[in-house]
């Protein structure tokens, strides 16, 4: 991405992880990980498949029963792309363009409207695993690409074609479930119930 060093977000999310660990464990008295496995970088190819991955992000409100729409919840993508420009932006838009292949930004803000509406009806409510789950997210040329760059820390996971021929995600670079389930078994009910 121009202009952004491809560590800005892993780095940004270890110091928020770590801080808000700290913290934590300060209050409760306590000691360890916080969010542990459940946090890791995702490849997206540029292009429609980007363009999804945002959608699915700002649906995540509406699916945690938050808000019945992207636009009451200020903090996500859809306030900070369809609001008026502000003076400090999270978005650095010359890449973010660039990678949905959108040549300015009033174009993006018309947009953007109608494809998270084309994500409720595609997708509804529904979690979908393969945003979730996966390591890397395109084409199959995209995902075996990124399968050989990362080679010696990809053991146990698998590439996955799409079966569907509408489907906007072609291939994704499953992430092996075990990280999903390490310390969530049956202590979380438990937990859920105090």
């Amino acid at each position: 991405m121009d202009g952004l060093r491809r560590s800005t977000i892993p780095s940004s999310m270890d110091l928020v992880s770590g801080r808000v660990a700290q913290e934590f464990n300060r209050r409760k008295k306590r000691s360890g990980g916080f969010w542990q496995d459940r946090y890791h970088g995702t490849a997206i190819q540029d292009g429609k498949h980007l363009k999804n991955c945002m959608v699915y992000i700002d649906l995540n409100m509406i699916r945690a029963g938050v808000v019945r729409h992207p636009r009451e919840w200020p903090h996500c993508g859809y306030g900070e792309i369809c609001s008026t420009r502000r003076r400090y932006s999270l978005i650095h838009w010359p890449s973010l363009l660039s990678a949905l292949e959108i040549h300015d930004r009033a174009t993006l803000k018309q947009s953007y409207p109608s494809w998270v509406e084309e994500g409720l009806i595609k997708w509804g409510l529904e979690r979908d695993a393969r945003w979730t789950e996966s390591v890397a997210v395109g084409s199959k040329e995209f995902v075996e690409k990124t399968t050989k760059a990362l080679a010696a820390r990809l053991r146990g996971r698998k590439v996955r074609g799409s079966s569907k021929q509408t489907d906007p995600i072609n291939f994704v670079l499953c992430e092996s479930m075990n990280a999903y389930k390490r310390g969530f078994g049956a202590q979380s009910c438990i937990i859920r119930r105090k």
